[in-house]
């Protein structure tokens, strides 16, 4: 359960890197629902805050959230994660604080592409760091949404793709995307206030998330959403099989992209 709640979130903020249409910065709150029903009860909050200097991507989420398993027994789980990936998408750092039922879990990584190779160190307080080598053409997490909006503007009704995971893994995912008919995708949930979706083009899409290592084991996770060409998620629903948790955009601010120098 506390893997996929941090998965909900991490579906809501994943990303790659567009040359025609870049992904833009901006901070996104979701309401987070136990079931896909009109009705599904209500388990938390998810935010997705992505700012951009001449040095690259700053990426914060937070997400927040309790579960009622039974009557008498609940769970509370949060997860925040604060990250840097550079403009070139060849690195990544970052830090992650979860905390279930009081226990907190503290993990710092970096990631680093270089001489061939693409190499993660990941430190859980506590313990000595890991090593894990990653398939070289995998990407970055703001790199990834990038990426997704990139095939999907080509017209590409099914593509792959391998992405870093910070938060459920630390470690690649295999993420096969497909696009969908409009009427398959989950309908809106009505909001606390109205909330101006982004403008242009957008995308229905189902995604399924395998071990990056394992990709002959079946898929952890499915995902549905309308993905938005500047980055932008919403009407999420996540299923693992034996549970389904949604995400739904509450609130949007869309901010400018610096004036950088071309390098």
């Amino acid at each position: 359960m506390h893997r996929l709640v941090c998965f909900v979130v991490a579906a809501v903020l994943c990303g790659p890197q567009l040359a025609f249409a870049q992904m833009q910065p901006h901070r996104a709150e979701y309401v987070l629902r136990l079931g896909a029903a009109a009705n599904a009860p209500r388990i938390g909050t998810a935010v997705h805050d992505l700012t951009q200097d001449c040095a690259g991507w700053h990426l914060k989420r937070d997400i927040a959230t309790e579960i009622a398993l039974t009557a008498s027994w609940k769970m509370s789980l949060s997860s925040k994660l604060d990250a840097e990936e550079p403009r070139s998408g060849n690195n990544f750092r970052y830090r992650t604080t979860q905390i279930q039922n009081g226990n907190t879990r503290e993990t710092k990584g970096r990631v680093e592409r270089a001489k061939g190779e693409l190499r993660a160190e990941i430190a859980t307080a506590g313990s000595q760091p890991s090593q894990v080598l990653l398939p070289f053409a995998t990407l970055m997490p703001v790199a990834a949404i990038d990426h997704l909006t990139e095939r999907l503007r080509a017209n590409a009704a099914s593509f792959p793709a391998l992405m870093f995971d910070p938060e459920v893994m630390g470690d690649g995912f295999l993420i096969d995307v497909t696009q969908l008919d409009d009427g398959r995708l989950r309908a809106s949930r009505p909001t606390d206030k109205p909330v101006a979706t982004p403008k242009g083009k957008s995308w229905p899409v189902a995604m399924t998330f395998t071990r990056g290592r394992d990709q002959a084991q079946r898929p952890l996770f499915s995902v549905t959403a309308q993905v938005f060409e500047n980055g932008v998620l919403d009407r999420l629903t996540v299923d693992t099989g034996m549970l389904t948790v949604t995400a739904d955009l509450q609130s949007l601010e869309m901010r400018p992209a610096p004036n950088c120098p071309r390098s």
